[in-house]
């Protein structure tokens, strides 16, 4: 339940009728798991805090850049070289106190991604390399654990929601059926306009929150495209690879066969 403090601290949300102090307390006691710290690791986990998500594990083995700071906007001048996932942190717990943020300064990656993907209710990709976004997304199938992924690059957003508890639900593997992208499309590697990075962090924050008070849409996951120029949003629905070799044993057909799928 909802402490007398937790009321007063998160009524503007509690207050929703579709939220409620039952929603509160789900988030509250809800589990995050946030892999990478940068622009859209900085901008979700801030709003994620500010909800009160009870336990947020972050995990990056980078360091502060001064070329992170027009999109990484938890960081400041003073922290360039020191650790992101420390850094962020202090950030987050100084933000709201009564939360919890656990820190893993590494890659995560094989037996050790398993398991904190195991842990959490939501999984929320925040990399920038398809090598990771493809462990993470299998670690998820396997786990049956909802996968919020976002990328961006120069003035594009894309954002995607996969709740693997649900039955014939298509993968990122199978929107992206490949493990090496070229160095050009890299996003550590490119251009791109700060707030574009934000907004889909934020998009990723609202997303996971949804989710853990089962207000999520439970339909056939999308790839939501954003334009920051025009300002314009595109849906495109995902359908499943049938060959895919990660959720090909998970997933039913029946309906979705001739769905059209995006790839990029």
């Amino acid at each position: 339940m909802v402490s007398d403090k937790q009321f007063q601290q998160y009524l503007r949300q509690l207050s929703l009728p579709n939220v409620g102090e039952n929603g509160q307390a789900a988030i509250c006691e809800s589990h995050v798991l946030i892999v990478g710290c940068g622009g859209l690791g900085t901008a979700a986990s801030m709003y994620l805090a500010g909800a009160g998500v009870g336990r947020i594990v972050i995990a990056d083995d980078d360091d502060i850049e001064l070329s992170n700071l027009p999109r990484q906007i938890t960081y400041r001048s003073n922290e360039v070289g020191q650790s992101k996932v420390k850094t962020l942190a202090d950030f987050l717990k100084a933000q709201n106190p009564d939360i919890n943020v656990r820190t893993i300064k590494r890659r995560l990656h094989g037996s050790q991604l398993a398991l904190e993907v195991s842990l959490a209710d939501v999984v929320i990709d925040c990399t920038d390399n398809i090598k990771t976004r493809q462990a993470i997304n299998k670690a998820c199938v396997e786990n049956r654990k909802a996968l919020v992924t976002a990328a961006a690059i120069g003035w594009s957003g894309q954002l995607s929601v996969f709740q693997f508890s649900k039955l014939a639900t298509p993968c990122y593997h199978c929107l992206y059926p490949f493990e090496e992208l070229d160095t050009a499309m890299k996003c550590s590697e490119s251009s791109v306009m700060g707030p574009v990075v934000g907004m889909m962090g934020v998009y990723q924050a609202l997303e996971a929150l949804k989710v853990i008070t089962d207000l999520a849409n439970s339909s056939h996951p999308e790839l939501k495209l954003f334009d920051g120029l025009t300002g314009q949003w595109q849906s495109l629905k995902i359908s499943h690879d049938e060959t895919c070799s990660v959720c090909r044993d998970s997933k039913t057909t029946t309906g979705i066969k001739n769905d059209p799928i995006y790839r990029k």
